[in-house]
């Protein structure tokens, strides 16, 4: 590498290492709640695995059982569909209550490519401040003009869309990743009916926990969004993303969508887990065990003083403020047998840094018992309380 390109890349680490913002990668091998961290055995809070079903024998024997060839090798524009695909988006269609599904390798590319195909230069999209980095790298990519509402603020919201013309799309998370909370969907569903607008929701961490039937957020609203962007990765436990939508939209995908039709798909064994996820994660027995979770969790740890922001899910942010004492916290905890990321900006805005704890149905009271410990240790160790 060029000396240049060297004194670049250094003083750009350099910087992030001064604030506290730099990323390293930590060995972790999962086992159940538990996992070992750069060797060290400690509680894992922080998989997205919200039901288990990562881990279910039923689902990797699933998985295994269709592992014919590792991958297609191609997009399926190219190479057709597997049988199993076709089942799968089916399925996923009727969980969403829409009329049709359409499978992307990933959640990140099923926003990148549900935004692009739907939004161009002609239109508005009206972006929650909060939304994910997928979403707002799709709103970019749109080249649509982007107006960002004050979280969860229908007013805001309301006020920007009377100023705007042409084609209008409002998009929000159900669940949102860093604070847990849940977007307001009956005013962003009102506001929608008024002004004419498309509704895209990115439900990733709603889809398969809340709601009728654990369809999702808009559901539990009663809340009928235009298009549903959801990952496989997180309460279903597997792998991929989709949207689910009209028939129509799903054709306007297949036809203009380059994030679908440019990427090799979804390899079948991955689609045959997911198959086998979904009526495990349909019965409800999981999603009883993850909230009584919650409650308790909850009630243990703000008892001790931290401070959990809005979450009303199973995404809780332990809040912080200043980068260094979260990354500090973090280790402390580790040290204590608990695992909690630091999440610091741009993930969250500067001064915001926070433990993002996810708790999951396969936390048994014991777990949680050492881990609330670990954090009134860490916690009285570091100042936070």
């Amino acid at each position: 590498m060029a000396s240049k390109q060297n004194n670049f890349v250094e003083e750009r680490l350099a910087g992030l290492e001064k604030n506290s913002l730099y990323r390293r990668l930590k060995t972790v091998v999962v086992d159940g709640p538990v996992a070992t961290v750069n060797g060290k055995k400690a509680i894992h809070l922080c998989s997205n695995d919200y039901l288990g079903l990562s881990q279910d024998e039923r689902v990797v024997k699933a998985a295994a059982g269709a592992l014919r060839q590792v991958s297609q090798c191609s997009s399926r524009l190219i190479s057709g569909n597997d049988p199993a695909m076709d089942k799968l988006e089916r399925l996923l269609a009727k969980h969403r209550r829409t009329e049709a599904a359409l499978v992307y390798p990933t959640g990140y590319s099923a926003n990148l490519g549900a935004v692009t195909a739907v939004a161009d230069k002609n239109s508005t999209i009206f972006s929650d401040e909060l939304n994910h980095a997928s979403i707002i790298d799709a709103c970019r990519l749109a080249g649509a003009q982007v107006k960002i509402f004050r979280h969860n603020d229908a007013a805001h919201l309301g006020q920007l869309m009377i100023k705007s013309a042409g084609r209008k799309i409002i998009i929000t998370e159900g669940i949102f990743s860093m604070d847990g909370d849940s977007a307001d969907m009956r005013e962003v569903g009102r506001i929608a009916m008024e002004h004419g607008a498309i509704t895209i929701v990115d439900d990733a961490h709603g889809d398969f926990i809340f709601g009728p039937h654990y369809s999702g957020v808009p559901a539990k609203f009663g809340v009928d969004a235009d298009i549903h962007v959801s990952s496989m990765s997180k309460g279903l436990g597997c792998f991929g993303g989709y949207v689910a939508a009209s028939a129509k939209i799903k054709e306007l995908l297949v036809n203009t969508s380059r994030q679908f039709i440019y990427t090799s798909a979804l390899p079948d064994h991955l689609c045959a887990a997911a198959i086998a996820a979904v009526p495990i994660a349909k019965k409800g027995a999981l999603q009883k065990k993850l909230f009584a979770n919650i409650k308790y969790f909850k009630g243990k740890i703000a008892g001790l003083g931290f401070s959990l922001g809005p979450s009303e899910s199973q995404i809780m942010p332990v809040m912080v403020g200043d980068e260094k004492k979260a990354v500090a916290f973090s280790d402390d905890l580790l040290k204590e047998g608990t695992f909690a990321q630091a999440v610091r900006y741009p993930t969250v805005k500067k001064g915001s840094a926070r433990l993002r704890v996810s708790l999951t149905a396969m936390h048994e009271k014991s777990h949680l018992d050492s881990a609330i410990e670990a954090f009134e240790t860490a916690g009285k160790k570091s100042g936070i309380i």
